[in-house]
C-alpha cells in the first residue's frame, strides 16, 4: 500500500489525526481523561494491535487524560513489543496489564485493585484525578474498583465515537482497498457457485482470498441460500445450493484495522420472475438512499426513504432491524452514523463530510423463500455520495447460467 514514488496512506498522518480527534473530543466534554477498553479504540488512541484473539476480551486498556499522551496496557510481552516498535508512544507508556482473563483469575487476587491504582496514578499524576472519567466498556469488578475508588465514571464510548465519526484520506483509502479486496472474492464466488456447492464451501473460499490477498482478520462470511434466505438468519450452514437458488453473501473482513461489510445477491442458473421483482424493489431503495447522501441530510430523511416494517413483512422496527439500515463503518463494522426507522426517525443526525458508512436493503420475494439483499459502502463527500463497492449489482446476477 505505502511506497516511496506515489503519495499513498501516510501511517505516521493517520495517527496524528486519530489521536488530535480524540484529544478535541475529550476537550470538548467534561470529561478529564478516557479510560477504554474496546479494541478498536484502543487502535484509534494507541496504533497498537496484537491480533483478533485478544479482540474485546477486556484484558487490554489504554488511557488518555486531556493534559497526557496516551498510555497502554498490554498482555505480557507485547507491552515490551510496542515499547521496541512503537515509537509515537511516550517512554514509559507501554506496560504490561492484567485484570484476570475475563474472570478466569479471581478479583481476590488484586489484579483489579493494581490496575485501578495505577490507573489512578496516572489520572494523578496528569492533573485529572478530581475530574470525571469516561469509560468505553469495562468489566462489572473493573466498574465497581474504579467506583470504590471515589472515581466519577461516566460515558467515555459517545466520547470515542464522536471523534471516529469522521475519516480522514488515509482511513478512506484503507476503506477502499479493503472493499477493493472483497470485489476481488465476489467475481471468484461468481464463478464458484454452481449446484452441489455448500455454503460453507463459499465461506472457505472467501478465507483463504483474502488472507492471501492481505487481510488482517476475516470476521464473518454471511452466506445464506434458498429457503434459508427469507428470513434472514445471519449465519452459514453447510446447506447445498442448488439450482435457481437465490443465494447472498456479507464480506465482513479488516484490512489494517478498517473493515468492511458489503453484501451481494446472486441466483444460481436461472431466475424467477419473482427474484427479479425482489432484487429490483431492494435496488430501487438503496438507490434512493444513496441519492440522498451529502453534508447536511439528516438521516430521518433517509431511513424514511425505506420502507415501513410491516410493507416486508415484520410486525414493527425493532424486528426488522439491520435490513433497511445504514452503519458507519472504521475500525469497527458498527459506527456512527447508525440509519434505521427503529431510531433515526425521532432522533436524527446531520451527515458531515468525510463521514463512511454502508447502507444495506432486504426485500423477500413473493415466492415465499428468496430474499434479495444489497449492501453498498458509500464516502459522503462535499460532491454527494461515491459509493466505493464496485463488484457489479445494477441488476440480479446469475452465476452460471443455464
Amino acid at each position: 500500500m505505502a511506497v516511496d514514488w506515489e503519495e499513498r496512506v501516510d501511517f505516521d498522518r493517520l495517527r496524528r489525526y486519530r489521536l488530535d480527534r480524540a484529544k478535541a473530543a475529550l476537550d470538548e466534554s467534561d470529561l478529564g481523561a478516557l479510560l477504554v477498553f474496546d479494541t478498536a479504540n484502543i487502535r484509534y488512541l494507541t496504533a497498537t494491535h496484537i491480533g483478533y484473539w485478544a479482540f474485546n476480551k477486556m484484558e487490554r486498556w489504554a488511557l488518555l487524560t486531556r493534559t497526557g499522551e496516551p498510555w497502554i496496557w498490554d498482555f505480557g510481552s507485547a507491552a515490551r513489543v510496542h515499547t521496541l516498535h512503537s515509537p509515537w508512544l511516550e517512554p514509559g507508556h507501554s506496560v504490561g496489564g492484567n485484570t484476570g482473563l475475563a474472570g478466569s483469575i479471581g478479583p481476590e487476587s488484586g489484579l483489579f485493585t493494581r490496575a485501578v491504582r495505577e490507573i489512578c496514578d496516572v489520572l494523578r499524576d496528569e492533573g485529572v484525578a478530581d475530574m470525571p472519567l469516561g469509560i468505553d466498556m469495562a468489566e462489572a469488578e473493573m466498574y465497581l474498583e474504579l467506583v470504590k475508588a471515589g472515581i466519577d465514571v461516566r460515558n467515555g464510548q459517545q466520547v470515542m465515537l464522536k471523534a471516529r465519526e469522521i475519516k480522514s484520506p488515509d482511513e478512506i483509502m484503507l476503506l477502499t482497498q479493503a472493499s477493493a479486496m472483497v470485489d476481488g472474492v465476489y467475481h471468484d464466488i461468481f464463478e464458484a457457485l454452481k449446484p452441489g456447492v455448500r455454503e460453507s464451501d463459499i465461506v472457505a473460499l472467501a478465507n483463504k482470498r483474502l488472507y492471501e490477498m492481505g487481510s488482517e482478520h476475516v470476521e464473518a462470511i454471511n452466506s445464506i441460500a434458498g429457503e434459508r434466505c427469507s428470513p434472514h438468519p445471519h449465519v452459514f450452514s453447510d446447506r447445498l445450493i442448488r439450482p435457481g437458488d437465490t443465494a447472498y453473501f456479507d464480506i465482513i473482513q479488516a484490512y489494517n484495522g478498517y473493515r468492511t461489510c458489503y453484501y451481494r445477491t446472486f441466483v444460481v442458473g436461472r431466475a424467477t420472475p419473482a427474484q427479479r421483482d425482489a432484487y429490483k424493489r431492494a435496488r430501487e431503495w438503496i438507490d434512493a438512499a444513496i441519492a440522498l447522501v451529502k453534508p447536511g441530510t439528516t438521516t430521518d430523511v433517509i431511513a424514511e426513504s425505506w420502507p415501513e416494517a410491516q410493507e416486508f413483512g415484520f410486525p414493527d422496527e425493532m424486528e426488522a432491524f439491520g435490513l433497511q439500515f445504514g452503519h458507519g463503518v472504521g475500525l469497527s463494522v458498527h459506527e456512527r452514523p447508525v440509519i434505521s426507522r427503529l431510531n433515526s426517525i425521532e432522533n436524527p443526525i446531520e451527515l458531515k463530510e468525510g463521514m463512511f458508512f454502508a447502507l444495506e436493503t432486504f426485500c423477500p420475494a413473493d415466492d415465499g423463500r428468496s430474499a434479495a439483499r444489497i449492501e453498498e459502502m458509500v464516502v459522503c463527500s462535499a460532491e454527494g455520495p461515491k459509493v466505493v463497492t464496485l463488484f457489479p449489482a445494477e441488476e440480479l446476477q446469475v452465476a452460471n447460467q443455464y
